[in-house]
């Protein structure tokens, strides 16, 4: 293996001088340099949707799934990269015993044909749980995981190099300030200052960029939240579907047990009214849920058409970009490109995949793919 001796060893110079420099701002020997109240409440509020995120999400996993075997069997099976095989839902096995159990005590006796009746009602709650859990984990897990395995990796990546770029420049100061106090003992220390003043100068730069792409990405946060309420009301909807389905069947079975056993067990199988019920199931049933569909996507149909002032972001699948190089607009539906700036990214039907729409602030225009490195 070809090591690179020199830049191993300059690895391990910034590291021990980034390693003294945070021992001694924890002892208060050195000075920290501080970030303005809204970058603080933005990492803060980032933090917060991590935590919340990832508790919602473990447990989510154990409402759909409660068995930890399984959950741990389809974790490893979306880590290979792997078909989850079916499984059958304790409903659809408890119907299966119900009807094989009927079959040997006879269909034609009391308790053989309510066994069939009630198998067949669980296997139906069976495949309504069964359903449930699959659309769940569709409209509600996965984007809730995209957020914790993507967009979240990023942000941290971003932030432990500001950490980095952050104890560079305080390491910097540091320097400019000891080689200030030599020159005041003796002239000839003033080449150190200057070299000291040329550092400082780089790294409060590398700070600065580093600073405004973690920004950005935090500011994302809102825009997060945005697509986990549309997947919550998902979530609900999905839920109520599942709840009514399940009253639904229960309620079908009683009134043919009360029919055809009323005479062996009178007044057993009588359906009590459930006004309260039904009405709660059915509000939450119709709950609103915000449209996926981007209004403006239909606009930018043919490419040879495309009106960039008409373009409309859609409501989900826009992106964070990083821009790898300069790139000057050819003409008035491109947007010109400064290198390490950070911008949003989408697509829309029957646009050329070697390009993607960027908008920055107020700017909006086409940009290619080559020249970006897509973040999220």
């Amino acid at each position: 293996m070809d090591f690179n001796v020199k830049k191993l060893a300059s690895d391990a110079g910034v590291f021990f001088t980034r390693a003294v420099q945070f021992t001694e701002e924890k002892l208060g020997q050195a000075e920290k340099t501080e970030l303005d109240a809204h970058f603080e409440n933005l990492l803060t509020r980032a933090d917060c949707t991590k935590n919340w995120t990832e508790k919602i999400f473990r447990q989510t996993e154990v409402l759909l799934q409660p068995n930890p075997s399984a959950r741990i069997e389809e974790f490893l099976y979306e880590k290979l990269d792997r078909k989850i095989p079916s499984r059958t839902t304790n409903g659809e096995l408890l119907g299966q015993y119900m009807l094989e159990a009927a079959k040997d005590f006879g269909p034609g006796t009391p308790y053989g044909s309510t066994l069939i009746k009630v198998g067949e009602c669980q296997r139906r709650l069976g495949g309504a749980e069964r359903e449930f859990m699959q659309t769940s984990a569709l409209n509600f897990l996965t984007p809730l995981r995209n957020f914790l395995e993507g967009d979240w990796r990023t942000i941290s990546k971003e932030r432990r190099l500001l950490e980095n770029r952050r104890l560079d420049l305080d390491a910097c100061k540091t320097r400019l300030k000891k080689a200030k106090a030599a020159e005041a003992k003796a002239a000839l220390w003033s080449e150190e200052v200057d070299k000291a003043e040329h550092e400082l100068r780089v790294a409060q730069t590398e700070f600065d960029r580093q600073a405004e792409v973690t920004r950005l990405l935090l500011e994302g946060i809102s825009s997060t939240h945005v697509n986990h309420l549309r997947c919550l009301h998902e979530f609900v909807e999905a839920q109520a579907i599942y709840y009514r389905q399940c009253h639904q069947y229960m309620q079908d079975l009683q009134k043919e047990l009360g029919s055809s056993n009323g005479d062996v067990y009178p007044n057993a199988f009588t359906v009590s009214p459930a006004p309260s019920s039904s009405v709660s199931v059915a509000t939450a049933a119709t709950l609103p849920v915000a449209p996926i569909g981007g209004a403006g996507s239909a606009n930018a149909s043919d490419a040879d058409t495309l009106k960039i002032e008409e373009v409309q972001p859609p409501a989900t699948g826009t992106r964070k970009a990083k821009v790898l190089y300069d790139y000057d607009a050819a003409d008035t539906s491109e947007m010109s490109l400064l290198a390490d700036e950070l911008i949003t990214v989408y697509t829309v039907p029957g646009m050329d995949p070697d390009w993607l729409i960027g908008e920055r602030g107020n700017q909006k225009g086409k940009v290619p793919v080559t020249y970006l490195e897509l973040l999220s």
